[in-house]
């Protein structure tokens, strides 16, 4: 130490004594010697800061529910199957292969060998199996998507598990690929109950088999995640993601053009998107997500019984004007609650009812008994916060259309979420907005759920027939896909006499990135997975 110090003098010294040059080529030598020597010395980035004003909900497969937190446990495990990133093509995940026994019910998969969960605990199929049951026993939010279809999960070897169902399921891959079916490590998660938080873990790390593992989490706050070196695919180009939640879009907004964080996800207002478009300083990219939003009749006790009323009001909704003047023209018009780039997606509305087609709409209503002296009243209902500060314009903009034909008289209410659920079971609202994104991506997800007899009561829309109920089971049953496509375009043709609910618009999502960050690969699942980006 002393050594060091008397040369730090010596140096300091020399320092003082030289001579200082106000300019000419020795000085600009020196300066191109100096950030010659710094770039060689910049380190190279390997650290991405990402923003949103998500929220993660439970850490925990067997309860967790909402898009960003299935989006983070997608970058930190795997399903048996996965998509390839940017299309809802299905590719071997944890799984190299599997068969399909002839009638559909019987699935058998053949997992990767040698593959190890973050913290080096083996994967095999007793770790498949257990999850699966785990899933089933404790019976959480999205636990339907198993125990709906799914009769008993056998260890066939130590790396073959077969899944037996209760009846075929045309669409089961699909299910394979959703979380509820990611393999959780038994060494770590309990199994009689879920889990909220790390730390109610044993060891209290999150460990997983995707391509990242969690290094810290600060709900709310801050997760850290790092690559997992016993991923059994390629390493990602970007070591570690840092996630930072935001409580607002403009504060986000401000960290991006501050250079805070590298990237913005989910969501910015859409004043904000059109502003950073036109800047054109960082790069946007618009993905045309398979969210939809869409309005829904209470059709079994409310004046929406008879479906030649809800066709009038379904043919008053003009969709583009609704989409410039909410959302500033950053949706896209939907004519099918089977969303646009989903497989046999038809725009039956446009058809058949059309858009602000008010000649239609009066012509209804008067075959129907009502008259502008005798206008028909309806309340529209609306949730305040739940999607968004848009929803009171779009309720309004909804309302401004209903009320240019003096044959309609419409009121609009609103309720906060919880209360609006709780109106579903009481059938207190006559119509009423919502939202969906998947929970697999399939078209059975985007109309059983409505207009099934099951599925439409849990929904607050009641909607019963045996006809359609038929059609259901008819594509769900079969693992034909040329037939499951007839049912469905047969299905979108129905809806349009039916009309239990009307298609309004698809939502576009933008990421916002700086100059440097490449590699954004996004579809229609609407998952960013961390793994494709890299810098440059």
């Amino acid at each position: 130490m002393k050594k060091l110090v008397t040369i730090l003098v010596a140096v300091l010294l020399v320092a003082a004594v030289m001579p200082v040059f106000s300019g000419g080529a020795q000085e600009e030598e020196g300066a191109q010697q100096e950030g010659a020597q710094q770039e060689e010395a910049a380190p190279v980035k390997d650290t991405l800061v990402y923003a949103t004003t998500e929220k993660a909900s439970d850490m925990d497969p067997a309860n967790a529910y909402d898009f960003h937190t299935w989006e983070f446990f997608r970058n930190i495990s795997e399903g048996l199957l996965k998509y390839k990133p940017g299309t809802t093509e299905l590719l071997p995940g944890l799984a190299k292969s599997y068969d399909v026994n002839d009638e559909g019910d019987v699935y058998t998969f053949n997992l990767r060998e040698g593959v190890n969960f973050s913290d080096g605990t083996p994967f095999n199929a007793q770790a498949v199996k257990w999850s699966i049951e785990r899933v089933m026993n404790i019976a959480g939010d999205p636990s339907w998507l198993v125990t709906d279809f799914v009769d008993s999960v056998e260890v066939v070897d130590e790396y073959t598990v077969r899944f037996n169902l209760q009846g075929p399921v045309g669409f089961f891959p699909d299910l394979i690929a959703t979380v509820p079916y990611f393999p959780m490590n038994p060494n770590i998660f309990p199994a009689d109950q879920w889990v909220n938080d790390p730390s109610e873990l044993k060891g209290g790390e999150l460990s997983g088999l995707g391509p990242y593992r969690v290094l810290s989490f600060k709900r709310d706050e801050e997760v850290i995640l790092e690559a997992n070196p016993e991923y059994y695919g390629e390493e990602p180009p970007i070591k570690r993601i840092v996630i930072r939640y935001y409580a607002d879009a403009t504060t986000m907004r401000l960290a991006l053009e501050r250079g805070e964080v590298d990237l913005v996800y989910k969501d910015l207002n859409p004043s904000d998107k059109e502003d950073l478009i036109e800047m054109g300083k960082y790069p946007s990219h618009e993905i045309p997500s398979s969210y939809i939003r869409y309005l829904c009749f209470e059709t079994s006790e409310s004046v929406f019984q008879e479906k030649e009323l809800r066709q009038a009001v379904g043919a008053m909704i003009d969709r583009q004007p609704l989409i410039d003047k909410v959302f500033l023209g950053q949706m896209n018009p939907l004519y099918s609650m089977v969303p646009i780039g989903m497989k046999w997606h038809t725009n039956a509305f446009k058809d058949t009812l059309g858009d602000g087609n008010i000649e239609l709409a009066e012509k209804l209503l008067q075959d129907a008994g009502y008259s502008a002296s005798n206008p028909f009243s309806f309340e529209l209902w609306y949730t305040p916060s739940h999607y968004g500060d848009t929803e009171v314009d779009m309720a309004e903009v909804l309302r401004n259309q209903f009320s240019k034909s003096d044959m309609i008289d419409v009121t609009v209410k609103s309720a906060e979420w919880s209360t609006y659920i709780d109106n579903w079971d009481s059938k207190t609202m006559a119509s009423f907005l919502l939202g969906w994104y998947p929970d697999y991506m399939d078209p059975d997800n985007y109309t059983a759920a409505f207009a099934g007899t099951n599925g439409s009561a849990g929904m607050g829309i009641y909607f019963s027939d045996p006809e359609w109920d038929a059609l259901f089971k008819k594509e769900q049953t079969t693992v034909d896909q040329e037939v499951r496509g007839e049912v469905f375009k047969k299905l979108q043709e129905m809806w349009t006499e039916d009309v239990p609910t009307v298609p309004i618009f698809q939502g576009n999502l933008y990421i916002f990135t700086q100059p440097d960050v490449k590699g954004v690969v996004v579809g229609t699942d609407m998952v960013l997975h961390y793994n494709t980006l890299y810098f440059e």
